[in-house]
């Protein structure tokens, strides 16, 4: 599923995000940028050492990532548009049913596009931010995510294209059910 926002293309797909040819990928990540379980697992296994040390000497650099914004690393093995490969560490929250939860998940995404914009990419791919061990429901997560990123994409950018990567049927359905809400 695809969409036109401005001059970017956004679009809609389920499949394995470390396999996306983009100019970055985007993790879903923790304030440590320990990339143990989930997304971040699968991207630190697949990008091989390189990410979790770059991760690691960008903590001890700049101190945690602050839930709703971003940090980058190389991409280490991963595969990727060019020869560029970045992943973009996104915070988002962990869950707790409030309005703070909305803005934290909205930052993040915010975040992660604007961080590929200073980097000048042209392409990104995101997952579902905080949807697994975070506890974000699926259907409040496509909402704000894509309420997100199309308002962002609305402004200035330098974004052809902008994926959401999902994993598994089921989470697909679901953020193409809202982008058809948000789009009707």
């Amino acid at each position: 599923m695809r969409i036109q926002v401005s001059d970017t293309v956004l679009e809609l797909v389920e499949g394995d995000i470390t396999e996306m040819d983009v100019d970055a990928i985007v993790n879903a990540a923790n304030e440590r940028l320990a990339h143990g379980g989930g997304v971040a697992g699968v991207i630190s296994r697949k990008g091989g050492p390189a990410i979790q040390s770059e991760s690691d000497a960008w903590v001890q650099a700049h101190g945690r990532v602050v839930t709703g914004s971003a940090a980058i690393t190389s991409g280490g093995r991963l595969k990727a548009g060019g020869n560029r490969r970045f992943v973009i560490h996104a915070v988002g929250p962990v869950y707790d049913g409030t309005d703070r939860s909305v803005e934290l998940l909205a930052s993040a995404v915010r975040a992660a596009l604007r961080m590929a914009d200073d980097h000048e990419f042209k392409s990104v791919a995101l997952p579902a931010i905080s949807t697994g061990i975070f506890g974000y429901p699926m259907e409040e997560a496509a909402r704000v995510m894509l309420q997100a990123a199309i308002a962002y994409l609305e402004g200035k950018t330098g974004l052809e294209r902008v994926v959401f990567c999902l994993y598994g049927q089921s989470a697909f359905d679901v953020f193409a059910g809202e982008l058809a809400v948000q789009t009707g």
